[in-house]
């Protein structure tokens, strides 16, 4: 079946309002289709020029991003970091809550690195992924601080297990520390620019904020309904593990340049390094809600051993319709 009768099929028996699908094959032909309109409450047909809050699919262009600065040799991916991140200088794990319901806390024994923060082995958790986060964050007096840096503790000590979280968060503010520049600058010079990612931002302008699809939340029949939603704007420390705006073909151009071999933006070794399993025998990939207005449980390709690398998930083993192992992978909230 071609890609746009699967795509009209879906927004004709309401998987969503509207759909974008992109595909690039080894040759370099890209395949694209998109259908319906870009939310329940914006009538503009769906098109490749729609622009998308596309998540924690940020998470892989900041790892890149972290990534540049270990080949400049500004940091290593080992080295503590709470030299160059004073909030990391000594971070405390979360061991429970006392009679009275207040957290209890521990100095962390091991430091907290580069690997870590990029492999989601840091101990980093979300308050929506997380029962031991929410309560934390319910006992809260004053703001969590994502203005300026985040107040959460580790959920255990670093390398003991995979938790997604808000690593990536504190890898985008490494490549500030180290760069002096904000992330958004950073990246328009080095990642956007180089690639011709012209409609990618943090920040988006008029412009490309007129070509913003909805953002919905499912509905308990299955259905969905718009919601309000934007990020904030400048300056807010929630950058890296998800906020970006993007296009499907932009996001393309990104993605490219990881199969090609970094396509300028890294070199072939540290894109094989991406690639490669650095967790060891810890399980990766499947998370559970805590919150389920936001989210659901999520288990990409079930059953299927999945391991993790510099920035994206890798199933070992093939995937159900034929995945080859090794392949790389990751989502985004929206």
């Amino acid at each position: 079946m071609a890609i746009q009768q699967i795509l009209d099929d879906a927004v004709a028996a309401g998987v969503a309002p509207g759909l974008v699908a992109m595909a690039i094959t080894p040759a370099g032909e890209t395949v694209s289709a998109a259908a319906g309109v870009r939310g329940a409450d914006n009538p503009v047909p769906m098109d490749l020029d729609t622009v998308f809050w596309i998540a924690s699919l940020t998470k892989a262009v900041t790892s890149v991003a972290a990534l540049q600065m270990v080949e400049r040799g500004l940091v290593t991916l080992d080295e503590p970091l709470g030299a160059k991140l004073p909030g990391l200088a000594a971070p405390r794990v979360l061991t429970g809550f006392d009679a009275d319901g207040k957290p209890v806390t521990a100095p962390a024994t091991l430091p907290v690195t580069l690997r870590a923060l990029l492999t989601h082995t840091a101990g980093f958790g979300y308050e929506f992924f997380s029962d031991e986060l929410a309560r934390y964050a319910a006992g809260r007096t004053t703001p969590s601080g994502w203005a300026d840096e985040p107040d959460s503790p580790l959920l255990f000590e670093p390398g003991e297990r995979w938790q997604y979280g808000i690593g990536v968060d504190w890898a985008g503010r490494l490549v500030e520390t180290l760069s002096g520049q904000t992330l958004d600058a950073y990246m328009a010079a080095n990642i956007f620019g180089p690639l011709g990612m012209t409609s990618t931002s943090f920040f988006p302008d008029a412009a490309l904020a007129a070509r913003k699809a909805s953002v919905h939340q499912r509905q308990p029949d299955g259905g969905v309904a718009p919601i309000p939603f934007g990020m904030p704007p400048a300056p807010y420390f929630a950058m890296g593990g998800g906020g970006l705006y993007s296009t499907a073909g932009d996001y393309m151009k990104f993605l490219s340049a990881i199969l090609s071999g970094g396509a300028g933006i890294l070199n072939t070794q540290t894109v094989a390094m991406m690639g490669a399993n650095h967790i060891g025998e810890l399980e990766a990939g499947v998370v559970k809600s805590s919150n389920a207005n936001l989210t659901n449980d999520f288990e990409p390709m079930p059953g299927v051993d999945k391991r993790w690398g510099l920035g994206f998930l890798i199933n070992q083993d093939p995937g159900p319709a034929g995945r080859s192992p090794g392949s790389l992978a990751w989502a985004g909230l929206a």
